[in-house]
C-alpha cells in the first residue's frame, strides 16, 4: 500500500509539472523569472559549450584531416581501446621517396637526393606525431573532459532547477486556487517546501555556472600549451628542412652534399693502401667505379657502378679529382668514387 501511495504521489507530481509547463506555453500560468545576472550566467555557459565543441572539432580536423579516421579514433576512445598507431602522411611520402631513390640508383645524384629527402620527410613525420600527441594530451583531452564532465554536470543541475521551478510555480497556482482554509494551509506548506527546494537548487546551479570563469582560465592555459607545441613543431620542421636545403646546396653541381645511401659514404680523400695503388701524375691506370655518378657539367664524366675505366692525374688538378677515360670520352671524376686497380 505504501509503495502504491508513493507511485501515485510521483505520478501526481509529474502531472502537475506537465500541466504547469503546458499552461506556461499557452500563457495561462505565471512563471518565476530568474534574475538578470543568473540569465547571463546561463547564456555564458551555453556559449562556452557551443564554442568549445566547435574549436575541438576544428582542431581535430587539423590534426587528423580524414573524417573516417577521426570517427574510428572516437569510437576506440569511448570503448577504452588503444588508438591504432598509424603512419603520418609525411611518413608515407618518406617511404615512397626512399624506395624510389633506391630503385633509381642511390649512387646517382637524383637517387641519392630522393633517399635524402625521404629520410628528412621521415623526421618530419616523427615531429608531426610528437606534435599531435602533445596537442591531444595538453589541449584536446582537457577540453573534452570539460564537456563530458563539467558541462554535463551543469546541464544536469540546470534540468533539476527547471523541475524545481515548475514545482514552485505549480504550488503557487494551487495556493491561488485554494478555496477552503484547510486547502490553503496544505498549499502554503507545499509552497514553503517547493520554495526551499528551488532556492537550494538555484544556489547549486549558480555556483556551478560561476565556475565557468575558472574553466576559461584553465582553457587559456591549455591554449598557450597548444600554441607552444605548434610553434615548437614548426620551428623544428623549419630546421630540418633548412638542413636538407644546405645539404643539397653544398655539393658541386645541381644537388649537393648527398652521398650514396645504404652503403658507407665514400671518404673525401682516399688514402692509398699501398704504393702500387697510388695514382702517379700523368700515368694512366685502371680503376673500378664503386658508385654511380652523374656529371654536373661538360667537364665531368658520368660513371656507372662496377665499370672499369682508365684514369690519370694531370698537373694542377684538385687532389680529390682525377681525369677518367672511357673510350673516346674523357672528363673529371671524383677519386672517392673509384678503386684503383
Amino acid at each position: 500500500m505504501d509503495e502504491f501511495k508513493k507511485m501515485a504521489g510521483q505520478a501526481g507530481t509529474f502531472f502537475n509539472r506537465a500541466k504547469q509547463y503546458t499552461e506556461e506555453k499557452i500563457g495561462n500560468a505565471e512563471k518565476t523569472e530568474l534574475d538578470a545576472h543568473f540569465e547571463n550566467l546561463l547564456q555564458r555557459a551555453d556559449r562556452t559549450k557551443s564554442w568549445t565543441e566547435k574549436i575541438l572539432a576544428r582542431v581535430e580536423a587539423v590534426l587528423q584531416p580524414n573524417p573516417n579516421t577521426r570517427l574510428e579514433d572516437y569510437v576506440n576512445e569511448k570503448l577504452d581501446r588503444r588508438p591504432r598507431d598509424r603512419d603520418t602522411n609525411a611518413e608515407f611520402l618518406a617511404q615512397v621517396l626512399v624506395d624510389g631513390g633506391n630503385e633509381l640508383g642511390p649512387g646517382t645524384q637524383y637517387g641519392a637526393a630522393l633517399v635524402q629527402f625521404g629520410q628528412t620527410e621521415r623526421k618530419m613525420g616523427q615531429l608531426e606525431r610528437e606534435f599531435i600527441h602533445a596537442a591531444y594530451s595538453n589541449f584536446i583531452a582537457p577540453l573534452r573532459k570539460f564537456l563530458d564532465e563539467d558541462m554535463k554536470t551543469i546541464q544536469k543541475e540546470r534540468k533539476s532547477l527547471d523541475i524545481k521551478r515548475l514545482d514552485l510555480d505549480s504550488s503557487k497556482g494551487k495556493l491561488r486556487r485554494a478555496k477552503s482554509m484547510e486547502a490553503q494551509r496544505n498549499a502554503e506548506a507545499e509552497l514553503r517546501i517547493a520554495q526551499t527546494d528551488f532556492d537550494r537548487q538555484y544556489e547549486i546551479t549558480k555556483l556551478l555556472l560561476e565556475g565557468i570563469s575558472t574553466a576559461h582560465s584553465t582553457h587559456l592555459e591549455r591554449l598557450k600549451e597548444f600554441i607552444d607545441s605548434q610553434q615548437t613543431f614548426y620551428a623544428q620542421s623549419s630546421q630540418v628542412m633548412t638542413d636538407l636545403q644546405r645539404q643539397m646546396g653544398n655539393f658541386p653541381g645541381s644537388l649537393g652534399g648527398i652521398l650514396p645511401p645504404n652503403s658507407a659514404p665514400p671518404p673525401t680523400s682516399v688514402a692509398p693502401p699501398s704504393k702500387e695503388k697510388t695514382l702517379q701524375q700523368s700515368d694512366r691506370q685502371k680503376a673500378k667505379v664503386l658508385y654511380d655518378y652523374d656529371a654536373s657539367d661538360a667537364s665531368e664524366l658520368s660513371l656507372l657502378s662496377d665499370e672499369i675505366i682508365q684514369v690519370y692525374s694531370p698537373p694542377g688538378i684538385d687532389p680529390e679529382w682525377v681525369i677518367g677515360v672511357r673510350g673516346t670520352q674523357e672528363g673529371k671524376v671524383p677519386l672517392a668514387y673509384l678503386e684503383l686497380l
